[in-house]
């Protein structure tokens, strides 16, 4: 089966500075994390952080799904923490 991402819904964990998301492969959850700042340079720490960064992961979703489309092929692991580096 292939990586879908039928659940819209993602959240942010202020300690780790991560939005975390999920995508399926068939019945199986795969879990994402990525770093706040491989799509945001908002600093971090701040009132408004959490809204730019979950505000940044919703513009730029298309793409963020595609480079955890492409980590999931490479590997097929059941959780995976994407950074700048994927994005290059």
């Amino acid at each position: 089966m292939s990586l879908t991402f039928p659940n819209l819904s993602r959240s942010y964990d202020e300690a780790s500075r991560r939005i975390r998301f999920v995508g399926y492969d068939g019945m199986s959850q795969i879990s994402f994390f990525i770093d706040a700042a491989a799509i945001s340079g908002a600093p971090p720490g701040t009132a408004t952080a959490e809204a730019t960064y979950l505000a940044a992961f919703d513009s730029a979703v298309g793409p963020i799904h595609d480079v955890a489309r492409n980590a999931y092929a490479r590997t097929g692991k059941s959780m995976y923490v994407l950074t700048a580096a994927d994005f290059r």
